[in-house]
């Protein structure tokens, strides 16, 4: 199965030198890293592309369709956050420097101890945003996370108050303020809502999951907190859109860098709730869903560990059964396990608007649908990961 297409204009070539811009994607062997990297790659947007990060693509799950753009003779394996690395992740073989470099790099799970954020996070962001000052980079995107905002159930925007609630919010912010004093760095930030489409292995891949084991036992799935709980997404096409238009748009700033440091929120336009998702949940699968009184909600915001740990014994062993039976011995990205961190009601509600005004960016997908959810599933089918 294809992924959907999302052609770009190409880029008019630099007047200076009669060349697209060389492009450096760091951890681009992650999800959105991967999705950048083809988006580029099919849309002929870079003189050269070059993806690094610490793993092979041999153990990435790279799926069929990103293979090219993901080859080998664009990927370099190092760590990024160790300045020993920097010559063979910055040096060009023309003695150029890169044009463009994205962070999609750090860690992305959740409940991990705040020096694994620090170490795996934070040190990168900086260790690579201070290489970028010194190669006088035209720009470098920091890909970071809408989970900074105080939680509102209204649509929170960039200039509102901050309070991350999650440990890799929390260092992502860090690197934001201090990649922001970094002289002479053409800083770029970009708060992501929840990303989801073909292949996708976070959030929301935790709920399919969870409905396909309710779904074997013939089980109502319910949730808790409730209905209007914000659970804001994005779908990776738009996100990779928007990593470009960003770069295309700060470039043109009459004098750089941009001070301060312009931050944009990336959300579609559905404001997906905790419903919202129930709702097409089950429709895909067929199955009850619904939400759990306020008396046990109240129960479980005390007793989160607890609760945590009795959903993911329902659902771990039945998973492993489904797999089995499935014939499924690789290990895959999925699992119905839930994070405690994932599981906390607080909104993830971000106004999207700024971005789109300011440099004149659509979204494709403007809400998750049925048919997005099922090509979801269709892409795990095609992964042979999906019992």
């Amino acid at each position: 199965m294809e992924a959907v297409e999302a052609k770009a204009a190409p880029l008019p070539d630099d007047p200076t030198t009669g060349e697209k811009p060389a492009v450096l994607i760091i951890g681009g062997l992650g999800y959105t890293g991967q999705f950048l990297a083809k988006y580029i790659h099919e849309n002929h947007l870079a003189s050269e592309l070059r993806l690094v990060d610490k793993h092979l693509p041999e153990l990435a799950w790279v799926a069929p369709e990103f293979k090219e753009a993901v080859s080998r003779d664009r990927f370099v394996q190092a760590d990024a956050s160790r300045e020993q690395s920097f010559p063979r992740i910055f040096d060009r073989t023309n003695g150029n420097e890169f044009d463009y470099v994205f962070n999609c790099g750090g860690e992305t799970r959740f409940s991990q101890e705040d020096d694994v954020y620090k170490v795996r996070s934070y040190d990168l962001s900086m260790a690579v945003g201070k290489e970028c000052a010194r190669r006088k980079i035209k720009c470098y995107v920091e890909n970071s996370t809408g989970m900074v905002y105080k939680p509102e159930s209204t649509p929170r925007k960039e200039t509102d108050k901050l309070k991350p609630w999650s440990k890799l919010a929390k260092w992502k912010l860090q690197a934001e303020e201090d990649l922001e004093k970094i002289e002479g760095l053409n800083l770029l930030v970009l708060r992501v809502a929840h990303v989801y489409g073909p292949y996708t292995r976070k959030f929301l891949s935790t709920a399919l999951c969870m409905a396909r084991v309710y779904q074997s036992m013939g089980k109502e799935m319910r949730w808790l907190w409730k209905e209007s709980l914000k659970t804001n997404m994005v779908h990776v096409d738009d996100v990779v859109r928007a990593l470009w238009t960003g770069v295309e748009w700060y470039g043109k700033a009459s004098s750089l860098p941009r001070k301060p440091a312009p931050v944009f929120n990336i959300v579609d336009h559905g404001n997906t709730s905790q419903g919202t998702t129930a709702s097409l949940i089950q429709q895909v699968f067929d199955i009850k869903t619904g939400f759990h009184s306020t008396l046990i909600s109240a129960f479980a915001r005390l007793n989160l560990d607890h609760v945590v740990d009795d959903v993911n014994d329902e659902t771990l062993d039945p998973w492993a059964d489904l797999q089995s039976k499935a014939g499924i011995s690789q290990t895959t990205p999925l699992s119905p396990f839930m994070e405690k961190e994932l599981l906390k009601d607080t909104d993830l509600c971000l106004d999207g608007s700024l971005f789109e005004k300011e440099t004149g960016f659509t979204y494709k997908h403007e809400k998750i649908t049925k048919e997005l959810m099922e090509e979801i599933i269709e892409s795990y089918k095609v992964m042979g990961w999906w019992p």
